[in-house]
This record gives C-alpha cells, structure tokens and sequence, in this order.
C-alpha cells in the first residue's frame, strides 16, 4: 500500500523545489516525490503575501510544517499567527543566516513554533525524513482544491483523503450541493491505484461533478460531515487585531480548505452567518479572516460548537 505524508513550506517557499518535482500550480503550488512506497508532497502558498487565503489553506493541507524564516517582518508575523491559530504542533524552524536569532525566538515565544525543531537549512531534509506517515480509519473523506475537466477522462478532481480510504467505483456524496459522484479512476503520484488510505494526495476521474466544484468542497459517505448555514465559535481574538467588531460586520471565514462570506450574526456567543452553505464538523476550527486590513488580516479564531 503506497503511503503519503505532506508538508507545507512557508517563510523562503522556493527551497520546496529542493525537495521534490513542481507539480500544480496556481495561488498553491504542489511539488512531490516518491520514495519507495511513499509519496511526499510539499505545498506553498504561492499567492501569500498578497492575498491571507492561500496561507491557511496551504497549512490546512499539511499534517507537517517547513518554516524557513528569511525576514523578520508583518507577514512573518502573519505566518505565526496562522500556525497557532490551526493548531499546527509539529514543524521545523529554520532561518537564514540575516535573521537574528533572539529576535525570531520572541516573535515565537508561547506560539506552537516555539516547538518546532529548530535545525540549521542544510539539516531540514534530514529532518524532514524523520517525520513519520500519519494515518486514520473512519468515514470516506476527501477535500478537494484543484477541479478541471479534461479531454477524453471528464472531471478530474484532486485533494487529500482526510479519513478513511476512497475505493475505485465507491459511490460518495459531493458536500455542501449533496450530489452522487462516482469514482471512476484513481491516480496517485501519476500511477493508478483501486484505493487509497488517508492522508494521501489523489487524483480522481469523477462521475457526477461538473469542473465547477469549489475548493474546500468535500467529497465522503453519506452523514460524514455537515452542512451549515450558521456556526456558533468557541472563540478567541487574535491580541494583535485591535478594530473591534461588532454585529452585521461582515468578514471572511477559512474553515478546512473553505474561504466563505460570512456575517456576525452574534458576539457573545459569537455566531457567524454564511451567504452560502458550508461544510464542516464539531470542534473543527473556524478562523476568522479580514482580508481588506492594512496590518494584521486575522481576526481571530475558535473551534466549532
């Protein structure tokens, strides 16, 4: 059974061209190597720091963080805030040779960075080769973040298994619409495969979706996940985001690979209103987005209720 595991690269993103192959590119570029039987990716959010989307969803997409900090600057800040803000725990930390070191260690001190392994640049594969494959049972799941057609095969759709495993000929839903897709084909790593075990990156040939699925969209079994229109936040503000808010405001909320229009519905309990459907779980954590700031673009965040 061939196995994945996935990073994502922030700070000086060109050194994931040291690691593997370009593959996809848009506001995400995907690179990837295989290994004996196992596939590593390694994804940077190429259209960060001008837009604060690709940042969380390139993180959102990684079980494993790559922080080579070149500047010490806003939109290194931003990164910090956003690795917190997930939750994400295990990393690497490194830095050229202009950055000082005391003054990175403040900016990290009581954020999850601050456990990440702190290594010089030429020990970062080394490293990285440490880290182990992660897997779970459950539920068929997969997000999805590229969808396009293609001449002779139909829709492709490419994505992570979040859970479980996704079978050839597996009949699934289509979430937040609930439409029926058929898994046709599966390719990992440009190889076909009849399954695939999570956390894998996968292409699918796809019956039943049209090319115009969303990014964040979510293809598994019936009742895996849900559909919401209004969320309710156990949340916490970002220190550093001094506007307040307030009723009515409207934002943007990333939540998995999502970036959906929202309202404040409520403050205290903080309850956020969607334009349109989303997808999501209990104790899935929701950050709250203004991308229009001229300082810092996170709000804050919290987990689902």
């Amino acid at each position: 059974m061939v196995e994945s595991v996935n990073f994502v690269v922030l700070g000086k993103q060109d050194i994931a061209s040291e690691f593997g192959k370009k593959g996809t590119e848009t506001d995400l570029t995907l690179y990837d190597r295989k290994e004996s039987d196992v596939i590593k990716t390694w994804v940077t959010p190429s259209g960060f720091p001008e837009k604060i989307q690709p940042l969380f969803q390139a993180i959102n997409l990684a079980e494993y963080v790559i922080f080579h900090v070149d500047k010490l600057d806003k939109f290194t800040g931003e990164q910090i805030i956003a690795l917190d803000s997930l939750k994400k725990e295990k990393g690497i930390l490194s830095h050229t040779f202009e950055v000082d070191d005391s003054k990175l260690d403040a900016m990290i001190k009581g954020t999850v960075v601050e456990k990440y392994t702190k290594v010089d640049q030429d020990k970062i594969k080394e490293e990285m080769d440490k880290l182990e494959v992660i897997s779970n049972d459950g539920p068929s799941e997969m997000v999805i973040d590229h969808c396009f057609d293609v001449k002779g095969v139909g829709t492709v759709i490419l994505g992570k298994v979040t859970n479980g495993k996704v079978k050839q000929y597996d009949n699934l839903k289509l979430y937040p619409t609930g439409i029926d897709v058929l898994i046709k084909s599966i390719q990992m790593h440009d190889d076909p495969v009849t399954e695939s075990i999570c956390l894998a990156r996968v292409g699918l040939a796809v019956k039943g979706a049209k090319p115009e699925v969303g990014r964040g969209d979510v293809i598994s079994e019936e009742g895996a996940v849900d559909v919401k229109t209004e969320i309710e936040l156990d949340f916490q503000k970002n220190p550093f985001y001094k506007s307040e808010i307030a009723e009515n405001q409207g934002c943007l909320v990333n939540i998995g690979l999502q970036i959906k229009a929202a309202k404040f519905s409520s403050i205290s309990p903080l309850k956020l209103t969607f334009e349109k459907s989303i997808v999501c779980k209990k104790d899935q954590i929701a950050v709250i987005l203004k991308p229009e700031s001229t300082t810092i673009r996170i709000l804050g965040s919290g987990k689902i209720k």
